[in-house]
């Protein structure tokens, strides 16, 4: 996951200029999805047959200049085995050539909250759904609970570990109207024994937002809220009616 979200997830502690810090979160973002291997490069995934490895040299060698070729693994969620395959980043797709901007609410300083974190012993897996795996799920490690009351409503939220990040997925009645339909993501940072920081003016589109390539983990029920989090990245805009992910 952590190659596919593409860049940084650290919050200052106590920054001094909060919404100066998310101006620069916000230029990081759009360096981050138009790069070479960003979201927006993204234009295919080959899987190798089952139990083969692909020949990344091979591909490589005959791959255009502007084409990075990298290897992706996965566990097929029916057999629980191991598959293996290809991916082809363009720095020149047409989504990058047509990205004009990723929309944003503006920076609410209301929106920046904390919550009580309890770790789980031992390795708890969630099953989450994935938006091209037509209703199956993959477990992923949830290695805590993350308590939090939001408009006089208590959640407990469901984060999985990503290469040593929390990283929620989240819904909320904006899905699909003025956010991506499928829901945000966003990082969460431990601030001190038994404590995280949520700050939803970080929230942000998913790879599968950018790219049709991506196989994103969806919301869970638990990570639901039944309020609007007007806060964070809304949808990305492309010029001259280029087709968007919804």
């Amino acid at each position: 996951m952590s190659n596919a979200v593409s860049h940084a997830a650290v919050v200052p502690d106590q920054p001094s200029d909060p919404a100066g810090d998310w101006e620069a979160w916000r230029a990081e973002r759009r360096r981050s999805v138009t790069s070479a291997v960003g979201n927006l490069a993204l234009v295919e995934t080959r899987w190798a047959p089952a139990g083969e490895r692909p020949d990344l040299d091979a591909a490589r060698s005959g791959a255009p200049d502007s084409v990075t070729v990298t290897t992706v693994e996965r566990t097929d969620f029916v057999t629980g085995e191991p598959e293996y395959g290809l991916r082809f980043w363009d720095a020149q797709s047409p989504a990058i050539q047509n990205f004009d901007r990723t929309d944003v609410f503006p920076y609410d300083p209301a929106w920046v909250l904390e919550a009580a974190y309890t770790p789980v012993s031992g390795a708890r897996r969630v099953g989450f759904e994935h938006i091209r795996d037509n209703g199956g799920t993959r477990d992923l490690v949830v290695p805590g609970d993350i308590e939090l009351t939001l408009d006089g409503r208590e959640y407990t939220l469901s984060a999985f570990d990503d290469d040593g990040t929390l990283l929620l997925v989240f819904g909320d009645p904006t899905n699909g109207d003025t956010t991506y339909g499928a829901g945000r993501f966003l990082f969460v940072t431990h601030t001190g024994a038994g404590r995280v920081l949520l700050d939803f003016n970080r929230a942000f589109v998913p790879p599968c937002g950018f790219s049709d390539q991506y196989n994103c983990p969806m919301p869970p029920r638990q990570n639901r809220f039944h309020l609007p989090v007007e806060a964070g990245e809304k949808r990305p805009v492309f010029r001259d009616g280029f087709p968007a992910q919804h």
